[in-house]
């Protein structure tokens, strides 16, 4: 296991943990530490959790299942459900197959916390995180898989919990950055034609129902209670989150 914030108390905890096989070492920085990470797992199938992320229950079967009766997938993408610092529901995202010239000229629109592979991804494609970048490797990573030709499935259920707590790396100057970066490095005609692009998006996602949710509920741990999972009902579900002006990525 790997975490990617090394100083919020994880160590404090981490190492004693029985069900966990802790590696506390020095790294280059976030995705240095996910290569390390998947370098040493031994399982079939790989992921990673950052420090604003957690998994809601019964994800680890349901992934496994999904991967056990659909051998040609290799990387797949499930929902997820976007919470605050105390757990409150603030949006629901479900995933969609991500498009490489939207990527380029957008954003990722699927989360890591829900992103799962099998280890040949890793292994037999030598598809590693760069650890040159310190904030979007993870959306260089998606990129150099759609290139690669890697075989992408859906899982339409909620696998993660990401807690968007105002201070997330994606919101620093540095991310910013990055992914203005990666946007110039799109062909000219993607960037002329990125509202379009974008458009398409938005009308897969409609067409995907990725705009539509019943009422339902999660359960996760919160910072009042680390231990025990409290469940979360929401008579209401948006896709809107507001706070990012994400309205209909």
């Amino acid at each position: 296991m790997q975490d990617s914030c090394s100083d919020d108390g994880t160590l404090d905890w981490l190492p004693n943990d029985p069900r966990v096989t802790a590696y506390v070492e020095r790294d280059s920085g976030m995705y240095d530490a996910v290569n390390r990470g998947f370098a040493r797992a031994s399982g079939d199938v790989l992921a990673y959790l950052n420090c604003d992320e957690q998994y809601l229950p019964g994800t680890l079967r349901a992934v496994a299942d999904y991967f056990e009766e659909r051998p040609d997938v290799e990387l797949v993408f499930a929902d997820t459900v976007v919470v605050d610092r105390d757990g409150e529901f603030i949006c629901f995202r479900k995933a969609v197959l991500p498009s490489k010239y939207f990527v380029m000229t957008s954003h990722l629109p699927v989360f890591t916390c829900s992103m799962f592979m099998r280890r040949r991804v890793f292994t037999d494609y030598g598809l590693q995180f760069n650890p040159g970048l310190k904030d979007i490797g993870d959306v260089h990573w998606v990129l150099t898989a759609i290139n690669r030709g890697v075989r992408i499935g859906l899982l339409s259920q909620y696998t993660s919990a990401f807690a968007d707590t105002g201070e997330n790396m994606n919101l620093h100057p540095n991310a910013q950055r990055e992914m203005a970066k990666l946007r110039k490095s799109a062909p000219a005609w993607a960037r002329l034609l990125r509202i379009f692009i974008v458009g398409h998006h938005r009308l897969r996602r409609l067409y995907t129902g990725a705009y539509r949710q019943d009422p339902f509920a999660y359960d996760i741990f919160t910072g009042s209670s680390p231990n025990e999972r409290v469940r979360f009902q929401v008579e209401k579900p948006t896709f809107l989150w507001r706070s990012r002006f994400r309205l209909l990525s």
